[in-house]
């Protein structure tokens, strides 16, 4: 696509605004960066940016933003450096431009300190820079990059969670005992791999009216993503649209969570409608292969690509499939993924098989039950959905951590005792009592261990002891949350919050 036509589509711009992100390389971030952002002596203010010529990425118009939400944040001196350093660490430290032979844009998007691009986190990292993209056709072009990726990616291994820049690239995972290829980080199946690159999409297309990520390759995952679904309903026959075989995986490990029991194929599932996942969001085995939020997440997924293929493809047939799946699984959820807790009422289970077991928990990352709301799978004012928050957010759930630093949601990815920064951001994101999200807003800024980043999971009674100084994932994600509450108008209450 040229660029002039994303211009058109991305609407005017002024001369000082590139056609398209640089293909400049800086220099690549490895432990010297790792041991800045992690440097709990650098002083408050001092940013914590890479420096310019330094930045893989770079955006006048997410630099704007970036100094206009300092100024409405300066009462609270602290958020705003750790707005600062957190919001652009995608574009700034993993995201890797490409143009291609043939003029295309291709985008590689690191997860953070691991060098290799999951479906689920790119998609979540670059989602909540899409609101500028009218504003700046290079930071278009980049996510456009990052889509048309991630259906090549799809389309390469549908069941695969993670890939390499490298095609030809083997890592640490070809061991395992699934169908794995050059390319492929890891092929740990999850239903929300899927789910996020058509959410991105969708996104994209609505607010810059650019139709042209929707192409041949859109419409071979489109196919890729209903055969998967399709066959891990487990239905009928595993060779469901010409899929060859049905997804199983072992690995050789001590660690019970990164291995599939029953042989790989894991728990018994009666088929009742449901779309059966692998693994979590987390990376980790499901116990219950019918993982309910990202059953939920599919529901919505579905009916955006419906809406995607009716209005941009004229595609009846593909968005009568996308949308009679939907439904069923719609269905499936009201009749089996609800149960009656003694305590809170009816709440969502987090795992079910459809033979009556059902496992009540929550896991820290997104799908979760906590999050629907956050990803428009469900109405926040749900009675169903509130009783679960309550029941998430309680010593009741086996995954809730609460201690001297702090609180929230965990898993088995880390461990015991420790909380995820993502679920005291669900939180906020997820309530609309100002009480609950200054205590939120208040916690994050009081376990980032001095450093003005995120991390992935804190002790909860010490937060100096943390996993993952660099995690692009919850820093952009971190950055959406303050700019999303600016926008509900609680600038004051951000400028209270004490540290």
């Amino acid at each position: 696509m040229a660029a002039a036509a994303l211009t058109m589509a991305c609407g005017p711009t002024g001369a000082q605004k590139p056609a398209e992100p640089s293909e400049e390389k800086p220099q690549a971030f490895g432990a010297e960066y790792i041991r800045m952002v992690a440097d709990a002596s650098i002083p408050v203010g001092q940013s914590k940016r890479p420096p310019v010529e330094q930045r893989l990425f770079q955006s006048q118009v997410i630099d704007q933003k970036i100094e206009k939400v300092k100024q409405q944040l300066s009462g609270n001196p602290y958020l705003a450096w750790m707005f600062e350093n957190c919001f652009p660490n995608t574009l700034e430290t993993t995201a890797h431009y490409t143009r291609l032979p043939n003029g295309d844009d291709d985008t590689f998007v690191y997860t953070g300190d691991i060098a290799a691009m999951w479906l689920r986190d790119s998609g979540a990292q670059v989602w909540p820079y899409v609101q500028f993209c009218n504003d700046d056709p290079a930071l278009a072009r980049l996510i456009r990059g990052v889509i048309l990726r991630q259906l090549k990616s799809i389309n390469r291994d549908p069941y695969a969670n993670a890939f390499y820049q490298d095609s030809t690239q083997v890592g640490p995972w070809q061991g395992d005992h699934t169908d794995m290829k050059p390319g492929i980080h890891e092929r740990k199946y999850e239903i929300d791999s899927q789910c996020y690159p058509i959410r991105l999409a969708y996104h994209y297309w609505k607010t810059t009216g650019d139709t042209t990520v929707f192409s041949d390759e859109w419409l071979k995952a489109v196919d890729n993503i209903l055969a998967v679904f399709h066959s891990q309903q487990h239905k009928a026959s595993p060779t469901w649209g010409g899929l060859e075989g049905a997804y199983t995986f072992r690995r050789t490990t001590d660690r019970q969570f990164d291995t599939v029991g029953w042989d790989g194929k894991g728990h018994p599932v009666k088929p009742v409608g449901l779309i059966a996942s692998a693994f979590r969001p987390s990376d980790d085995a499901t116990v219950f292969p019918f993982l309910v939020p990202s059953n939920f997440m599919a529901v919505t997924s579905l009916r955006k690509a419906a809406d995607i293929l009716t209005a941009v493809n004229n595609d009846a047939h593909r968005a009568e499939q996308c949308r009679a799946l939907a439904d069923e699984v719609e269905q499936a959820l009201k009749k089996y993924a609800v149960v009656e807790h003694p305590k809170y009422g009816k709440i969502y289970a987090y795992e079910v098989d459809g033979y009556g077991s059902h496992l009540l928990m929550d896991d820290a990352n997104v799908p979760s039950l906590l999050a629907m709301p956050y990803l428009g799978d469900v109405d926040s004012s749900d009675p169903v959905y509130q009783n679960t928050r309550r029941f998430v957010l309680s010593d009741d759930n086996p995954a809730f951590f609460h201690g001297a630093a702090g609180e929230g949601i965990g898993g088995p990815h880390v461990g015991y005792d420790m909380p995820w920064h993502m679920s005291i951001i669900m939180r906020a994101f997820t309530s609309n009592d100002d009480a609950e999200i200054t205590r939120c807003i208040e916690m994050l800024m009081a376990t980032d261990a001095g450093t003005g980043f995120m991390h992935e999971a804190f002790h909860k009674d010490d937060a100096t002891h943390y996993t993952r100084p660099w995690f692009a994932w919850q820093n952009t994600l971190f950055g959406e949350l303050i700019i999303k509450l600016l926008a509900d108008g609680k600038a004051e209450l951000l400028n209270r919050c004490k540290k």
